[in-house]
């Protein structure tokens, strides 16, 4: 059965999500951006296996900790989509520009494109990207526990910022339309900052997106 854990790191609280098949107690970590220690201690408390690292987008609260946590246990960084590779060669400007230890630069073991799938044990995870907020976002949807990890594309009550280079309201909104409401009403959305919520709640009641 697939299983999560949700661990708020870094000062902008970003959601890191330790996933992983209950069976096997083979894990991933969604969007480590930082706190490995606490990270990697979540892991032990609830005897995980670490084994990939899965990245929805390259921001350095999602991406900052991935390079160092990869060299150190040997593992592989799965995601984002390759629209993200100028925010990866970034990271280096972006921890001194909000006051980050230093991100670790990396190379992706594995890009990731729509339709794509991620597994764990017997879990497998579909991928849909989903670009707005960065153009190589990717969601992460557990279809049969009814999660999906959509980082900064929606939010409880908002939707992701499109300011920063290569953003795009209109490709956000049509990620959101396209790719999340057809995961379905009562699929439970994991966002990378702020409470959990429902596709259908959002579809209802967010005021970026609502009736849609």
């Amino acid at each position: 059965m697939f299983r999560y854990h949700t661990v708020p790191v870094t000062p902008f609280a970003q959601n890191a999500s330790l996933v992983w098949d209950d069976a096997t107690m083979q894990a991933a970590v969604i969007d480590p951006g930082g706190d490995l220690d606490r990270l990697l201690s979540e892991a032990a408390r609830l005897g995980l296996r670490l084994e990939q690292i899965w990245l929805t987008h390259a921001h350095i609260d999602h991406a900052g900790g991935a390079g160092e946590l990869a060299r150190t246990l040997g593992l592989p960084i799965i995601g984002p989509h390759p629209g993200d590779q100028f925010w990866i060669d970034a990271l280096p400007e972006q921890s001194r520009m909000f006051g980050f230890p230093p991100a670790e630069p990396f190379t992706p073991s594995r890009w990731l494109a729509d339709g794509d799938t991620v597994s764990l044990g017997a879990c497998t995870l579909q991928v849909r990207h989903c670009p707005g907020h960065t153009p190589g976002h990717v969601v992460f949807h557990a279809a049969e526990a009814q999660r999906a990890f959509v980082g900064d594309v929606l939010f409880a009550g908002s939707i992701g910022r499109t300011d920063f280079p290569g953003g795009s309201y209109e490709q956000l909104v049509e990620s959101i339309v396209t790719r999340l409401w057809p995961m379905g009403d009562e699929t439970v959305f994991i966002p990378g900052h702020g409470p959990e919520s429902t596709f259908g709640r959002e579809r209802r009641s967010n005021p970026y997106v609502g009736g849609t």
